[in-house]
């Protein structure tokens, strides 16, 4: 593989990774915080895109606004699903929020299906890419598109300042407690009940903004999330349950490895991130950046 190649290799993987950063972001945050185990966050991802298109077709809203309504539709959504059935389920065993947020997953998908073919008559649906993000950028060892670096460079942004707030801020420190230790927090009069329904709802906006991303590039279609939310699961796992950075970190890289992979020998792409995993965890069960409260 010569130089030219294996740059651009690297940049479809980030572009890739982006995706996976977002999504296992997402994760984490409702992991590391509420310790619930979401498996429907590929099918909020996919509602993520297709809220975007109905939009699009229902108002003619463009992408940018999508970009900022779509995720917030969604959060609401996952607002009420966290408020209607998964507070249900705290305290019961793990088991319990992973089989209902399976059932979830293939709810939203049979839903979206049907609404696409009943009202546009398509079951795969293209999204365009806004007119300022057209064309290829000079790199100078390659024209690449222009909206897949504002991706790559969006999800960066969003990854840092999920990041920073958690992190850095009087509203994190106030989620983490209410997370961590909730009797506690209760006592100093804060309402716990409700930052866990901001954050999963904020967990749930990250797979939808990564959604709406993926639109342009991969189409609109019910199971487009299917495959990704198992990779990225196993990007999760390798960084660590619960870690931020580590998700944010491993996302990006584990999209680089499949790139590269996909490039040398492209039936073991894919396979590359679970012999990963295999090999993190036998080294470090909890993942490569895991935090104590995930352990």
């Amino acid at each position: 593989m010569n130089t030219q190649l294996l740059l651009i290799q690297v940049f479809n993987g980030l572009v890739n990774g982006a995706f996976f950063a977002l999504l296992s972001l997402g994760l984490a945050v409702i992991f590391g915080m509420l310790r619930i185990v979401n498996f429907a966050h590929g099918a909020l991802y996919m509602l993520g895109a297709f809220v975007a298109f109905a939009l699009g077709q229902a108002a003619g809203i463009g992408f940018w606004w999508a970009l900022l309504l779509a995720p917030l539709i969604v959060g609401a959504i996952g607002v009420a699903l966290e408020r209607g059935l998964l507070r249900r389920l705290y305290g019961l065993d793990h088991s319990y929020n992973l089989l209902l947020t399976f059932g979830l997953t293939l709810l939203i998908q049979d839903a979206v299906k049907q609404i696409m073919l009943t009202r546009y008559s398509v079951s795969s649906a293209p999204y365009t890419i806004p007119e300022q993000l057209v064309g290829a950028t000079n790199l100078g060892f390659v024209f690449f598109p222009t909206y897949r670096l504002f991706v790559i460079a969006f999800a960066i942004v969003i990854c840092a300042l999920t990041w920073y707030v958690i992190e850095r801020t009087r509203v994190g420190a106030v989620i983490r407690a209410a997370t961590e230790n909730p009797t506690v927090t209760q006592a100093f009069g804060i309402d716990v009940s409700k930052w866990v329904t901001i954050v999963f709802g904020f967990g749930v906006a990250l797979a939808a903004i990564a959604g709406v991303l993926a639109a342009p590039i991969y189409s609109v279609e019910p199971y487009m999330g299917s495959e990704l939310i198992i990779v990225t699961f196993a990007v999760v796992v390798i960084g660590g349950m619960g870690s931020i950075a580590g998700s944010v970190i491993t996302g990006f890289a584990v999209g680089v490895l499949v790139a590269l992979g996909s490039a040398i020998y492209p039936p073991i792409a894919n396979t590359l991130v679970f012999v990963l995993m295999a090999l993190v965890l036998l080294v470090r069960p909890n993942g490569l950046f895991g935090l104590p409260e995930a352990r």
